[in-house]
């Protein structure tokens, strides 16, 4: 088994989604705290790019989520290598936007099959190894939409709420088998600059732009970390999630109305889009248009990573 500092043997972190985004902050950050790291995600090419970042301590695993038996492999594979597991980051996810009766029903479906089932598979394929290994973490990376829904992404929305669910559940069901050195953690970012808006199935109408204000995925990485040693039920990223989150449920309706204005002025915007299915079926490297990614790719700073225990 490798060794992290001091002799001790190295942690081990599986984050799914980790081709991009938060995912890639999150591996990105592990790696440079001395974890070893396992990346899955459906493009391989990404992920091996991810992989060089992270260093030689670190395993990519072309993973479809939604494909039970692919991620009960993506844990054999992760324990087999580095000999544990002690966190799984359940992070992979898709979207899409528009009306509810404009958006394919299909498409929806796919929504649920990533952003869901493939969170209850990463669970099932997690929980023996974190057994095996004396102890460990789930986190379940979710969002503030979650809380609080959303005007144009219904099928996104849901998958969030069943998210929470989830957590909840799931931990309720270790507390019920005695199980205590297993935590369960939930995560709610506010939006985040990833390329989820660009990759969306869009039968808006519209072009879909993240909603302001927009934090980077280090913060999300920088959280997980701390929770990886510090375990909390639910944490939110980002002040404007977690103050929605709080005024709706003193004044939901002045909430929704206040939302609904926001997302049509600032996230549902000209030109015209015309209707696609982006990545729900097959991964993209780049939103269409955007520009490649920045060399820290939105990495955790040094000095950040400094004040993480």
């Amino acid at each position: 088994m490798s060794a992290g500092g001091g002799g001790r043997p190295r942690r081990v972190a599986v984050v799914t989604g980790g081709s991009s985004g938060v995912g890639r902050a999150t591996a990105v950050a592990f790696a440079r705290r001395g974890w070893a790291v396992v990346l899955a995600g459906r493009d391989g090419a990404a992920l091996a790019e991810v992989a060089a970042r992270c260093g030689p301590h670190t395993l990519a695993v072309p993973t479809d989520v939604t494909d039970a038996a692919a991620v009960v492999e993506l844990a054999e594979r992760a324990a087999g290598r580095f000999g544990r597991l002690d966190l799984w980051v359940n992070n992979a996810a898709v979207a899409t936007f528009g009306s509810v009766e404009a958006t394919p029903v299909a498409d929806v479906r796919r929504v649920v099959e990533v952003n869901v089932l493939g969170y209850l598979h990463g669970v099932r394929a997690a929980l023996p190894w974190l057994r095996a290994a004396g102890g460990g973490t789930v986190v379940n990376i979710a969002s503030a939409v979650g809380v609080l829904g959303h005007p144009s992404a219904a099928g996104y929305a849901m998958s969030r709420f069943a998210v929470r669910g989830l957590s909840a559940s799931v931990r309720q069901e270790l507390l019920l088998a005695g199980e205590r050195r297993i935590r369960v953690c939930t995560v709610l970012p506010s939006s985040i600059d990833t390329p989820l808006y660009g990759w969306a199935g869009n039968y808006s109408g519209r072009t879909v732009a993240a909603l302001p204000p927009v934090y980077p995925p280090a913060r999300v990485a920088l959280r997980v970390l701390r929770l990886a040693d510090r375990p909390r039920r639910t944490v939110y990223v980002g002040a404007a999630g977690h103050l929605a989150a709080l005024a709706n449920r003193c004044a939901p309706a002045v909430v929704d109305r206040l939302y609904v204005a926001w997302t049509r002025r600032r996230q549902l915007t000209p030109p015209a889009a015309p209707p696609t299915a982006g990545n729900l079926y097959a991964p993209r490297h780049r939103p269409p248009g955007a520009a490649p990614a920045p060399p820290d790719g939105g990495d955790v700073p040094a000095d950040a990573l400094a004040d993480v225990p």
